[in-house]
This record gives C-alpha cells, structure tokens and sequence, in this order.
C-alpha cells in the first residue's frame, strides 16, 4: 500500500512556510534541500522540513494540502508548533537511516 504525505517546510529564517504533498518524502525533501525544484521554494531557500502528517489515501491528502493552504499564517504556525515546538529540522530524523556506521570510538 503507498502513503502519502502532507509536509510543511521553511527556510532558515523561518520567513516562509510552505506546505506540499508527495507519495515519497524523503526525496521531495532532499529535492528541496538540493534546490532540485524551480520556483518558489528555490527562490526562497525553503529547505528545513517542520512538519507532516501520512495518509493512505491520496484524495484524503489533497483535501488536507488544499485545507493547510487555506489557513492563515498564524493557524499553520500553531499546527507546526503542536508536534515541533522548537521548529527543528526533522529532515535529519528521516535521512538518518542513510547514513553510514558511525565513526566515533566507544
């Protein structure tokens, strides 16, 4: 079964939040980090994933993209800040797994 994902993603000075859908998350998001995608998320640096949320049906994840987007700034801000206070940059949990055997001695 294929999932889907809602995201919302900003730049570094939080300027910006942009939300998007994808059946594959971590390559859309290494897709906005590398500045694979022409337009506005490159035009604005947006590359540090803040939040998002799965579904296995793909008319439901429309629906929620099409619903965010809707919002006003401060609505998506709170919904970011319900799961990720601090705003960090949950990339780094999804491309962990990539990463190869760490080299610090024990």
């Amino acid at each position: 079964m294929k999932v889907f994902f809602v995201y919302m993603m900003t730049n570094r000075s939080r300027v910006v939040l942009y939300p998007g859908i994808t059946n594959d998350l971590v390559r859309r998001i290494w897709e906005h980090q590398n500045a694979e995608i022409k337009g506005f998320t490159k035009n604005y640096k947006v590359n540090r994933l803040v939040y998002y949320e799965n579904f296995d049906d793909p008319r439901d994840a429309i629906s929620r993209e099409k619903e965010i987007k809707g919002w006003r700034r401060s609505k998506k801000n709170a919904l970011v800040e319900t799961l990720n206070p601090r705003w960090a940059d949950l990339s780094n949990m999804l491309f962990q797994h990539m990463r190869g055997p760490s080299l610090r001695s024990g």
